[in-house]
C-alpha cells in the first residue's frame, strides 16, 4: 500500500474480521478484499448487494471490480477501475446496508470518473471494503478516523 497503516483479516465464528491500525501519514487507508472470482460472479438477476457490518460508526467504501469496464481496458488502468459506494455504520451493533447497483459510481484511485459508464452485474471479479480518508466522491470522508480499527463483515448477499 505504500503507507504506514497495517491490517489483516481473519475468519471468526461471526464473520470476517478486519483488524489493524490506520495511520493517516503516507496513505490513510486499510482494506479487505476477496480473491479474484474465476469465473466472475453473474448477479444479473439481482438489484444490489446487502451488507451486514459491525463498523464502529466509521464510514467505509464498498468497491466492486468487474472483468471489463472500459472497452476491455479495466486492467490496464493503474489502480484499476472500481465501482464504489459509501457505507456508513452505526457506532454500536450491526448495520444492515443495501447498495443498489445503480448507486455504484466508477472511480480510479479515489477519483470519480466522469465518463458515461454503466455498471454490469454480469462480470463481478472482486469485492472490497476500505476505510479511507477519501469518500466515493473523492472528497474527505467525514466518517474517517485514524487509530485502531475493527470491522466485522457478518455477511454480503445479493438481493
Amino acid at each position: 500500500m505504500g503507507g504506514k497503516s497495517r491490517a489483516g483479516c481473519r475468519v471468526t465464528d461471526s464473520g470476517l474480521m478486519l483488524e489493524g491500525e490506520v495511520v493517516s501519514d503516507g496513505g490513510g487507508f486499510v482494506s479487505c478484499r476477496s480473491s479474484v472470482y474465476t469465473p466472475p460472479l453473474d448477479l444479473t438477476g439481482f438489484r444490489g448487494l446487502r451488507l451486514s457490518l459491525d463498523g464502529q460508526g466509521r464510514s467505509f467504501k464498498f468497491a466492486v471490480a468487474c472483468r471489463d469496464g472500459v472497452l476491455g481496458l479495466t486492467e490496464l488502468i493503474p489502480g484499476g477501475l472500481r465501482w464504489v459506494s459509501t457505507v456508513p455504520t452505526q457506532s454500536d451493533g450491526t448495520s444492515e446496508i443495501e447498495i443498489p447497483f445503480e448507486r455504484l459510481t466508477p472511480v480510479v484511485r479515489a477519483s470519480p470518473i466522469k465518463l458515461p459508464l454503466r455498471f454490469d452485474p454480469s462480470c463481478i471479479t472482486r469485492l472490497q471494503l476500505l476505510h479511507s480518508r477519501f469518500g466515493d466522491d473523492g472528497e474527505s470522508n467525514p466518517g474517517y478516523r485514524s487509530g485502531s480499527i475493527q470491522l466485522l463483515i457478518r455477511s454480503i448477499a445479493a438481493y
